[in-house]
């Protein structure tokens, strides 16, 4: 993933937004050639959101003792989407 300083993005965000918009192209935005943050398309970010939230249900789940039914469903929460269709967002 290519990297780029903050300085270099201020002088170019329209075109580095464009690149991930549209190139989905992903950077990584460095202060001090450290990095500090990334810049994604709305679709990745959508995507990253998505993930963070089935992982919160799934590491909640996991932490409770004698739940058995529980783990079984978050074991196979992918067959369960998958033979549900879209569904609707449930989303807090």
């Amino acid at each position: 993933m290519p990297t780029v300083s903050v300085a270099k993005a201020k002088s170019s965000l329209s075109e580095l937004i464009a690149r991930a918009s549209y190139g989905n192209e992903r950077f990584i935005i460095t202060r001090r050639n450290r990095p500090v943050a990334a810049l994604v398309s709305l679709e990745d970010f959508q995507a990253i959101e998505q993930h963070e939230e089935r992982k919160g249900l799934a590491s909640v789940a996991g932490k409770w003792d004698d739940f058995e039914e529980v783990s079984k469903s978050i074991d196979n929460f992918s067959e369960l989407r998958q033979n549900s269709g879209n569904g609707r967002n449930v989303s807090l």
